[in-house]
């Protein structure tokens, strides 16, 4: 295909003065000039700057959200771990009675006090769980010699095989989301099991 006569003619001065050196020849001084006049045209009526004005006020509330779900579900996490956590320390006391250590003789914590539950139970070391922000209540339970069986509390001297034991853990959750005031919340599982040894 030829190439028209302008073209040919100005072949040096395009490779100096225009963006390409094809068949259509615009200096670039030309089309700075237009670039600029129709993006500021673009600007001044289009709708890009009203995009950007709903977005920095709509992205605060998203996130807020955001962080208010992460932190709903740690707390629906709070729930269970405090949950397990009592089940398991009713299960580790209820192995540990007052004849435990005759019983089994290389058992660790035998003969478990109110204090070692305690211990035990901030030792679990569950992930997300602020040890300091827990609480744990042991109670000896001892069964009534009617049926059905009842049970009344006794102290720590009832800890023999038969006997039961109750552990109530309590966990205070930090309720930390943006914008809203910082709250807490209590969250307590309960867990009762007979005494085995």
């Amino acid at each position: 295909m030829k190439e028209p006569a302008i073209a040919a003619a100005n072949r040096g001065e395009c490779e100096k003065q225009t963006l390409s050196c094809g068949r259509l020849f615009i200096p670039l001084r030309m089309r700075g000039r237009r670039w600029l006049s129709g993006r500021l045209r673009r600007l001044g009526s289009g709708e890009s700057g009203s995009s950007l004005v709903e977005f920095a006020l709509a992205v605060p509330i998203l996130f807020s959200l955001l962080i208010g779900l992460v932190d709903m579900s740690l707390a629906v996490y709070s729930t269970h771990y405090v949950s397990e956590a009592a089940r398991e320390a009713a299960r580790w006391a209820m192995v540990r009675g007052s004849s435990s250590c005759t019983n089994t003789p290389n058992l660790t914590d035998c003969d478990a006090t109110a204090a070692e539950i305690q211990t035990y139970v901030q030792n679990l070391d569950f992930p997300g769980i602020n040890s300091n922000n827990l609480s744990v209540s042991t109670t000896w339970l001892s069964p009534s010699a009617s049926t059905p069986t009842t049970w009344t509390s006794c102290g720590s001297t009832c800890n023999a095989a038969g006997d039961a034991v109750q552990v109530v853990v309590s966990y205070q959750f930090p309720l930390d989301i943006p914008f809203i005031s910082s709250n807490s919340f209590n969250f307590s599982g309960t867990a009762q099991m007979v005494i085995s040894q």
